[in-house]
């Protein structure tokens, strides 16, 4: 129990300077007033002015046409992939539910996978579309958050900034030279970054094996710290390929918490309010520790039924080391619950056990931060939904002592609230409404390897994760199928713009806003008090919306499992 939360503290202790440095650096990106060569050229490619402003409206309008026209891009090369050269392997193409599925998921930065990577895609693909579509997603939406927090720290304008110019720069100044840095590391560790197909090796047994490779480092470099997910395998992190030593898994875990917390740091620095950055912080942070020791306690008790069937002399050893069902033995309880817990709370998606094989308690700790799309959260959009819930409790707030809410020194009022509803609501409204419409259909049955509640979670955590553009699968269910490719393809589409557009509009509304002194009736945002009222109530938002759905899966399951029946 020491060593497993000395790991924790590891971790912490390792990304706290990272959030200072990387903040800092993050906010010299937003602010910058030259632009470097490369910059320059992009520029000149793309026909842009990098001088000219852009209010909420032309940011968005650039942001969602520009995600359009690299969606359509990743879609043809997936459909063509068998007339494309450099494979060996002759794979064929995707078909085009499937292949829509893809890009709708990769350029969401989502990264689910209804295919096993190294079996459906040659490394042209990898590279040219999986890859390419992992960068540009993850610099869509830390973008997004720099004009989002321009837009809060200015005053009388309309203007946010030039979408152009944070996506560049993103790319060339963030997301490029840590992805080649944190890929060389992993080619120290073992992981393969070859554009072989494949290599012949000889067992023990005398057999000859084939064995699949490819760009490998690169694509989990850039799919840790765009908070992706996804995976060159389809055994994704578990695999020794992707993840082979411990030090992989603690750098996937560090990079996929890097970008989501430095943002903190970069809000306090770009709005003079460093003690708002550490108090939106401590709230990512008091989310994940209640979920990561949920999820901790649960998979350590282990699986009562186990603990049932054996003789007194062996029942306490069946499960000494807790449930290692569907997890590597060579990371232990301790780092399998860490994974769960970072790669759902940063919505990434990269997977190091089978989430199917959690104790129901342990598999309802993914599912819920996946619905609450704040603890922490993807690149960018993560720090957008915790402001939305801020904006949501300074209005809470300021109903119960009957004055118009502020927050960081403007008024909230009825425009502001009305997009923040819609971003509030949209996100339930997609999970709770495919999920629905599945359930009900006779052929969803088939899709199914588990009844009863523990099917309906397979079921619910899918449109969860691609809705809070996450990518992970509970697995058990085979989601290859037109119907769910296209109905997830879509609930990853809603879940990515139907809440990050409306939040543009926010930033926008406030930009255009003057300052108003604070006064007697003014709640501190940057206290521990405001912490504690902001994770309350997004936890009970979350609560009230999610709890019914929570209760027909892994809540009703972990209870007649208690009882000792299964599923």
């Amino acid at each position: 129990m020491a060593y497993d939360f000395a790991q924790l503290v590891i971790v912490l202790l390792i990304m706290t300077p990272l959030v200072v440095l990387l903040g800092k650096w993050l906010a010299r990106v937003f602010t910058a007033s030259s632009h470097g060569l490369a910059e320059r050229w992009t520029y000149g490619a793309l026909g842009v002015a990098p001088s000219e402003e852009m209010n909420w409206k032309r940011y968005g309008m650039a942001l969602l046409l520009s995600n359009a026209a690299m969606m359509f891009l990743g879609y043809l090369l997936l459909r063509v992939q068998d007339l494309l050269p450099f494979d060996a392997l002759q794979r064929t193409s995707q078909t085009p539910d499937l292949a829509f599925n893809t890009a709708a998921s990769f350029v969401t930065n989502t990264n689910w996978q209804s295919y096993s990577g190294e079996t459906s895609l040659s490394n042209f693909s990898q590279m040219a579309a999986i890859t390419f579509l992992m960068v540009v997603s993850a610099a869509t939406g830390v973008a997004a958050c720099g004009g989002f927090i321009r837009g809060l720290s200015r005053r009388s304008t309309s203007h946010i900034g030039n979408y152009w110019v944070d996506f560049t720069r993103v790319v060339y100044r963030v997301l490029l030279p840590l992805s080649v840095v944190v890929a060389l590391i992993y080619v120290w560790q073992g992981i393969p970054q070859t554009l072989g197909s494949d290599v012949t090796a000889t067992t023990l047994e005398g057999v000859k094996q084939q064995i699949l490779m490819g760009p490998v480092a690169s694509l989990e470099s850039i799919k840790h710290i765009g908070t992706n997910g996804g995976g060159f395998f389809g055994m994704n992190a578990a695999h020794p390929f992707e993840n082979p030593t411990p030090l992989t898994n603690t750098i996937h875990i560090l990079c996929m918490l890097l970008i989501p917390s430095a943002l903190t740091y970069t809000f306090g620095s770009m709005l003079l309010r460093r003690r708002q950055g550490w108090a939106f912080l401590a709230a990512f942070l008091v989310m994940f520790l209640g979920f990561l020791a949920l999820i901790y306690g649960a998979e350590q008790h282990g699986n009562p039924a186990l603990s049932a069937i054996g003789a007194d002399q062996h029942a306490s050893t069946l499960q000494s080391g807790g449930n290692l069902e569907g997890k590597e033995t060579r990371f232990g309880i301790a780092q399998t619950s860490l994974f769960v817990a970072v790669t759902t709370a940063a919505t990434t998606g990269s997977v190091n056990a089978m989430h199917d094989s959690l104790t129901p308690l342990g598999g309802l700790v993914p599912i819920a931060e996946m619905m609450l799309n704040n603890v922490f959260g993807g690149d960018g959009v993560g720090f957008i939904n915790l402001i939305t819930y801020a904006i949501l409790t300074v209005f809470i707030v300021g109903m119960m002592i009957g004055r118009t809410p502020e927050f960081l020194g403007k008024k909230i009022e009825a425009r502001e609230m009305k997009l923040v509803m819609l971003a509030v609501l949209a996100h339930p409204a997609c999970i709770l409404g495919f999920t629905a419409l599945a359930v009900v259909l006779p052929s969803t049955v088939a899709s199914l390897n588990n009844t009863g509640p523990h099917g309906f979670s397979e079921v619910l955590y899918a449109y969860t994760s691609a809705t809070a553009n996450n990518g992970s699968a509970f697995a058990g269910l085979n989601a290859n199928t037109p119907f769910f490719n296209t109905t997830i393809g879509l609930a990853m589409l809603f879940g990515r713009f139907f809440t990050l557009l409306p939040m543009l509009g926010v930033a926008g509304s406030l930009a255009a806003k003057k300052s108003v002194p604070d006064g007697l009736g003014t709640l501190p945002t940057a206290t521990p008090l405001f912490t504690i009222l902001l994770v309350f109530v997004a936890l009970l938002v979350g609560g009230l919306t999610f709890f019914p759905a929570l209760a027909l899966g892994p809540i009703v399951e972990h209870l007649m499992l208690s009882g000792g029946q299964l599923f």
